[in-house]
């Protein structure tokens, strides 16, 4: 759980060792990775309040990195392609995402990036990208070219990750913002996969009743 994790080394490096660390970066010497303050099943917020890792907050954290790890997949086989700029976007995000999360309401920190423009970008894009698609008249399987089988597998995870931010929201408040940019982000997500499919001159593969 990147996220987190730097989170954790953070807060270890500023209580622990302050000295070794401006000792480190004078140096040029590399700051390590671990910190060994996990070990007991804890991890470090934002402030430096802890908490454990099986928390409702931590496993919406590591949802959302999971998402960004599935979209940087996806990126592998976009490089050429028309989207992989906003999906570069959108991991940017997804990592500010992460980072509201890891601060708890009325902790030392607050971490606000995500807004209604961001909701608006997808949502230009998804009619944009709809306008050259051809109509879309059945459900559709995942899968296709490779660009569109790896958004489609980072649809799904990002159904998962909203599962996760408003199973959190249910006991602590999270904007409503991000919540309503996963959920437009899946939507992306879907269409995005029938653009990378329609670029490559790929058929979209129809749901046929059994």
């Amino acid at each position: 759980m990147a996220l987190a994790t730097n989170v954790e080394s953070k807060q270890n490096l500023k209580s622990e060792d302050a000295s070794q660390v401006r000792h480190a970066r004078a140096s040029g010497e590399a700051l390590k990775i671990y910190s060994k303050t996990g070990d007991d099943g804890s991890t470090g917020l934002y402030g430096g309040d802890r908490t454990t890792k099986a928390s409702v907050r931590i496993d919406a954290i590591g949802e959302i990195d999971e998402l960004n790890a599935t979209i940087g997949l996806a990126r592998t086989h976009s490089k050429s392609d028309s989207l992989d700029s906003l999906l570069s976007t959108i991991q940017n995000l997804l990592f500010d995402l992460g980072a509201e999360l890891a601060c708890p309401p009325g902790g030392k920190f607050q971490v606000a990036r995500i807004g209604t423009a961001h909701v608006g970008m997808l949502e230009r894009s998804i009619d944009e990208q709809s306008a050259r698609l051809p109509e879309l008249k059945v459900f559709i399987l995942p899968g296709g070219c490779d660009l569109a089988a790896q958004l489609h597998v980072a649809r799904a995870v990002c159904r998962r990750a909203e599962r996760a931010v408003t199973r959190l929201h249910e006991i602590e408040p999270v904007r409503h913002e991000p919540r309503e940019f996963l959920n437009r982000l899946s939507d992306w997500l879907f269409v995005s996969a029938r653009t990378a499919n329609h670029s490559q001159n790929v058929n979209d593969i129809g749901w046929s009743q059994s």
